[in-house]
């Protein structure tokens, strides 16, 4: 399989943002709230936590292991995972699985890293997140350079997400989307904020940006702005919560299998007049 995303430059990133995480990483720390409080609903106690990322061991009450690139208890990737078959009853992430060189292989290894009836929730950025954005360096590269090379990492969208959690094994799969809206007011602030928590255009194949284009892109953003001079950008943010297999868990019933006919269900009632 081709490599899209570069581990080196990734892991570079990583190191360079890890003094940033409290300027720049808010959208991080909404993700790992909204794991928390996903987490307040479910009745069980999870003793043994893995935390890929690390945004979301600081909400959790009884902590948790931590997996990243830099801050971390354990220096590693989220597609190899240095850990025994069943070691935890319970993984997160927030805001890191957008950009793992191995989606598919990195939600294998979380299944397999979970005991029998262990829980995954992974929320991260996908769908048409910085369309804004993607969309103006496009069309300002396309303008000056005749060509348009790509700035931003590809996105996984629900469907594909929800196809990847069903290939991993996981049982009782859930794919939700929520949309957050960001503003700016400036398409430099907004590369900031990406930067600065961690992102960035980590592409194998990537090209420097001219300093004309993004010049031309930033005034093509300013047009994008409110009545109060600031521009909302779009985040997708695309969660994932399975569990690994178990014999106690509940099972759709074989086909055929079924009581009652569906025609008589949808069969209309009878009027009286």
């Amino acid at each position: 399989m081709m490599a899209v995303f570069d581990r080196r430059a990734r892991a570079r990133r990583a190191r360079r943002a890890a003094a940033g995480r409290a300027a720049h990483g808010f959208l991080q720390r909404a993700l790992a709230e909204g794991i928390a409080d996903r987490l307040a609903g479910v009745r069980r106690d999870f003793a043994r936590v893995l935390d890929l990322g690390g945004w979301v061991a600081p909400v959790l009450a009884g902590g948790a292991t931590t997996l990243g690139l830099a801050r971390a208890q354990v220096i590693g990737e989220e597609d190899r995972l240095p850990f025994a078959d069943a070691s935890f009853d319970l993984i997160v992430s927030a805001g890191t699985l957008q950009d793992v060189a191995d989606l598919p292989g990195a939600l294998l290894l979380a299944r397999r890293v979970l005991v029998p009836d262990g829980l995954l929730i992974a929320s991260f950025f996908g769908g048409a997140s910085l369309s804004e954005l993607r969309a103006d360096l496009l069309a300002a590269e396309s303008a000056l350079t005749g060509r348009a090379a790509a700035r931003v990492s590809p996105m996984v969208d629900a469907a594909e997400a929800g196809a990847l959690l069903n290939r991993a094994g996981f049982a009782l799969p859930v794919v939700d989307v929520d949309r957050l809206t960001v503003r700016y007011d400036s398409l430099f602030s907004g590369l900031a904020d990406l930067h600065g928590a961690g992102g960035g255009n980590i592409l194998v194949e990537r090209m420097p940006l001219r300093r004309d284009v993004l010049a031309d892109a930033a005034a093509r953003f300013a047009t994008r702005a409110g009545p109060d001079g600031r521009i909302a950008v779009g985040i997708d943010v695309i969660t994932l919560t399975g569990w690994a297999p178990a014999p106690s868990q509940p099972r759709p019933l074989p086909r055929g299998s079924g009581q009652v006919s569906l025609a008589a269900v949808l069969k209309p009632p009878k009027s009286y007049s």
